[in-house]
């Protein structure tokens, strides 16, 4: 591994003022690596972070990358890294105009990183240096008390670091950060009149009159304020610097309150457990934004390419090998393909003024296709999205239908032919309602696991699922809460729902139902029934009592 020459930097370089030409906007410093085919394998399984702490499964992960790679050699094009400064990786045989494509991807990523707000956890990480840190600091640890005990907690406190409050640490950031810019007047007539002292509406109104008249007359507001409420500059000093008391997440309250690592001699395993949340916190925001992210870079690598006089003479090597990355599959989901048309297809739409009630209350298809306000707001309009949305608002909000019959997409569903006895794949719906939710079903979406503070006490630790119509995965249930028990010193609950005993074991079980004409459709399943149960872990055995 080593830098780029500087003949590929100077080409990054130029690529960057094009790319802020049109609006992306990152820091000043990149840094550039070369790397081989199968070098950048290794970089993949552990989450591109070549400082990451060591733990055999990163190992197990390499090996079946290296072992699919010896079967179906490819050429990976690039990675990249949301740190300060952006890392990226790219192979040692790429050509100049390839590097030029592959650079325009990356500086997508690296301005998706650097400005859409679901990443503000990260804006101000150094996070290499941090895992280089925690990686030499597990290292220390494996040799004072063995690696097996460490390996141990690591695996434990993975079972649970997809439970961690990544939205309540989003929330404290831009709580902490409208802390910092809350004004005097922002804190009297926000928090101090409507919430200490809960003054009447016309009383509320009195005092902005006076603000103004205090302002007219240049005059010092808040001296009479002072005169009337003593208590208000202390009670304004207290405001900025509190904190709230929001619920701690379940790996939070196990380093806090757990009696195992209270002990003098487990604390270390607190370190531990801190590195693992803290790296499940990182990166939290790239499983969340998985199809913006790559649509995003994949949108501007063809926009500016496409731009770029070095195409000159590559167009039909560009063609493939974009076609490759972004092609459109009936049946499946491609994150790049998706993303990028949604881009275009919104930015299209905001063109011709269709976000608009006009837009939506026409009825009539012809009229909706020749409709067109001339805007010429939608380059603006993608910017606004990039910085404010996630994979699930995205989709949500913009897959609409004439995404879909612009782009023939469906839902396809899955059915047994049994006069031929073989499955086949079937125009399932062409809805955009049944688009949206296949694909919202595809997202990352963590089970909602707290601890409840009630039923914690006399050593248990009393955890509960907020049920959202989606079973916990019942394999894991045993394994995971053993890891739990381990780190909290004793015995655990689990409250959740599952499905009743006359719930069908199935959704195909209908399939072979004789009624169900051959190659037709089969009926929906039956309404599944769910019931509470709580599993209890305590001395390694675990139990299952209905509630």
């Amino acid at each position: 591994m080593e830098l780029v020459s500087q003949h590929v930097k100077q080409i990054m370089e130029e690529c960057k003022v094009r790319a802020r030409d049109q609006g992306l906007t990152f820091d000043d410093e990149t840094l550039e690596y070369i790397v081989t085919n199968r070098d950048m394998i290794e970089l993949s399984p552990k989450v591109m972070i070549p400082t990451l702490y060591d733990y055999w499964v990163h190992d197990v992960r390499v090996l079946s990358g290296k072992g699919m790679y010896e079967a179906y050699p490819s050429n990976p094009y690039e990675t990249v890294i949301n740190t300060r400064p952006a890392i990226s990786y790219y192979n040692d045989n790429n050509p100049d105009w390839l590097n030029v494509m592959i650079f325009y991807h990356v500086l997508g990523h690296i301005d998706f990183f650097q400005n859409n707000l679901f990443y503000k956890n990260t804006w101000d990480v150094d996070l290499t240096g941090q895992a280089l840190a925690d990686k030499r600091l597990i290292a220390q640890l494996r040799s004072e008390v063995g690696r097996r005990w460490v390996d141990y907690v690591i695996e434990f406190a993975r079972g649970i670091d997809n439970l961690v409050g990544y939205q309540k640490e989003l929330d404290r950031a831009f709580r902490d950060e409208r802390k910092k810019r809350m004004s005097r007047s922002d804190f009297y007539f926000d928090v101090f009149l409507q919430k200490v002292k809960t003054v009447s509406h016309n009383d509320y109104l009195k005092e902005i009159t006076r603000y103004n008249e205090c302002l007219k007359n240049g005059e010092d507001f808040y001296d009479l304020v002072v005169s009337k409420y003593p208590e208000f500059d202390e009670l304004y000093r207290k405001a900025l610097h509190a904190r709230s008391d929001e619920q701690l997440d379940v790996m939070e309250y196990i380093i806090e309150h757990s009696p195992f690592l209270r002990a003098e001699e487990n604390k270390w395993m607190k370190s531990v457990i801190h590195i693992v949340r803290n790296t499940s916190l990182y990166f939290q925001p790239q499983i969340r934004t998985k199809i913006m992210n790559e649509g995003w870079a994949s949108y501007w690598h063809e926009y500016l390419f496409m731009r770029d006089d070095r195409i000159s003479g590559h167009e039909t090597d560009y063609a493939k090998i974009n076609a490759a990355v972004t092609s459109l599959p009936k049946v499946g989901l491609n994150p790049y393909a998706l993303g990028m048309r949604l881009f275009q297809h919104i930015e299209e739409m905001d063109d011709r003024g269709c976000y608009s009630f006009d837009y939506f209350l026409l009825k009539d298809e012809v009229g909706k296709k020749k409709y067109d306000k001339g805007n010429d707001s939608g380059h603006d309009y993608i910017f606004k999205i990039r910085e404010n949305m996630n994979d699930f608002t995205f989709i949500n909000t913009f897959i609409d239908q004439e995404f879909l019959d612009r782009h023939k997409l469906f839902v396809s569903g899955k059915r047994l032919n049994q006069q031929r006895m073989t499955w086949e794949y079937y125009i399932k719906s062409r809805r955009a309602e049944d688009y949206r939710e296949m694909i919202i079903d595809t997202l990352y979406h963590p089970p909602e696991i707290h601890v409840d503070l009630e039923k914690t006490k006399d050593g248990v630790l009393y955890l509960n699922h907020k049920f959202e119509e989606k079973p916990l995965k019942t394999d894991y249930i045993e394994n995971t809460m053993v890891g739990i028990e381990f780190l909290w010193g004793g015995p655990v609950h689990l409250e959740t729902s599952e499905p009743s005993a006359s719930a069908p074991d199935t959704a195909y079980s209908n399939f072979w139902d004789p009624s169900t004409p051959a190659g037709g459709t089969p009926p929906p399943p039956p309404k599944i029934e769910w019931k509470r149960v709580r599993y209890v872990m305590e001395n390694r055995k675990l139990h299952k009592r209905e509630i």
